[in-house]
C-alpha cells in the first residue's frame, strides 16, 4: 500500500497553535496571523452539527489544520478500537488535515481508559507491539501517521534500550514519521538524568516531521509537563538545537490548561517562528 499524507496539497510551514473552544471566536472574528491549527480529534467525534464543527468548518477554510489524537492508546495490550478509528477516518474525510498524529503510549487496560498517557517499557518487545500497531492504523487510515515521544516521571525496569533508541526503532519498524515533542524531551532528561542534546543527536534525521513545544511547571524534585504556562528557556535552547539538526521543521506552541487570551499564546508562536527564521537565515536575524 501507497501510503502517503492525507491532504499533500496542503503545506504547513512555521509556528502553529493548537485550537481550543476558547479561542474559536477570537480567530473567526480577527483572521489572526498564524500559519495553521492542530486539532484534538475527539472533540469532534459524535457531533451532528451545531456550533462547535461550524467553527471548525469556518477555520479549516482560512487555515490549514491537522489532528491530534490522545484516545487510541497504541500501545496497550487491549484491541485497537475500532469505532474511534472509524469516527476518526470520518473525520479526516470531512476535514481534510494535513496529517494526523498519536502518542508513543498507552492509556488504556481492562476496558478502562486512564486520564494520564503513560509510557512503554523501552524494550525489543515493546518496539514490536507498538510498531504493529501503529502498521494497522496506518493501513486503515490509508495515509502515514505520527507518533509523539511523551513526558515521564518513572522507569521500567525491563528497559534495555534508551529513549532515543527506543523511539528510532518504532519510527523504523512501523515506517511512521515523529513528531518531536522538545518539551517532553527535556522534562524527561531532567527527570531521568540523561542528556536532552545527546538523544537529540540520535534521532533520525528523515523522520521528524514537526515539532511541539510546550511549558512545564517545576515540583519539588521533578519536572511536570503542564501545558499551562510559558515555554521555558531551555526549552527553547533544546528547541534551537532541533532546528539545528532538522531543518525549519512546522512547530506547534501547545497551551491546554490554565489556557490565556488568545494574544498571550499567539506572542510564543510568533517567537517560535522568529527561531524558525533565523534557523532558514541566520545571517538575517539579529
Amino acid at each position: 500500500m501507497n501510503l502517503h499524507h492525507n491532504n499533500p496539497a496542503a503545506k504547513i510551514t512555521g509556528a502553529g497553535i493548537n485550537l481550543t473552544s476558547k479561542h474559536h471566536q477570537t480567530i473567526l472574528e480577527t483572521q489572526p496571523a498564524v500559519n495553521w491549527f492542530e486539532v484534538h480529534p475527539e472533540h469532534y467525534f459524535g457531533q451532528r452539527g451545531g456550533l462547535i464543527l461550524q467553527n471548525l468548518e469556518q477555520i479549516r477554510q482560512q487555515y490549514p489544520i491537522t489532528l491530534h489524537g490522545v484516545g487510541l492508546s497504541l500501545g496497550s495490550t487491549a484491541p485497537l478500537d475500532w469505532q474511534y478509528l472509524t469516527d476518526l477516518k470520518t473525520l479526516i474525510q470531512q476535514f481534510q488535515p494535513v496529517w494526523f498524529s498519536e502518542h508513543i503510549s498507552w492509556a488504556s487496560a481492562g476496558g478502562r481508559h486512564f486520564h494520564n498517557l503513560i509510557p512503554l517499557p523501552y524494550s525489543e518487545e515493546a518496539v514490536m507491539h507498538i510498531a504493529q500497531r501503529i502498521s494497522q492504523v496506518q493501513d486503515f487510515l490509508e495515509q502515514r501517521i505520527s507518533v509523539e515521544n511523551i513526558s515521564s516521571y518513572m522507569a521500567y525496569t525491563e528497559s534495555n534500550l534508551t529513549e532515543a533508541e527506543f523511539i528510532s526503532a518504532v519510527l523504523a519498524e512501523a515506517d511512521c514519521d515523529l513528531l518531536l515533542d522538545v518539551n517532553n524531551l527535556y522534562v524527561n532528561s531532567f527527570n531521568h538524568g540523561f542528556s536532552a542534546f545527546d538523544a537529540l543527536n540520535q534521532i533520525p534525521l528523515e523522520r521528524v516531521r514537526q515539532i511541539h513545544l510546550a511549558g512545564y511547571s517545576r515540583r519539588d524534585s521533578y519536572l511536570l509537563d503542564t501545558h499551562g504556562e510559558r515555554v521555558h528557556q531551555p526549552v527553547w535552547q533544546l528547541y534551537q538545537a532541533a532546528l539545528a539538526r532538522f531543518g525549519a521543521v512546522p512547530t506547534l506552541i501547545e497551551w491546554e490548561s490554565n489556557v490565556p487570551d488568545f494574544a498571550v499564546v499567539k506572542a510564543e508562536a510568533d517567537k517560535a517562528n522568529y527561531y524558525l527564521q533565523q534557523s532558514l537565515s541566520p545571517q538575517l536575524v539579529a
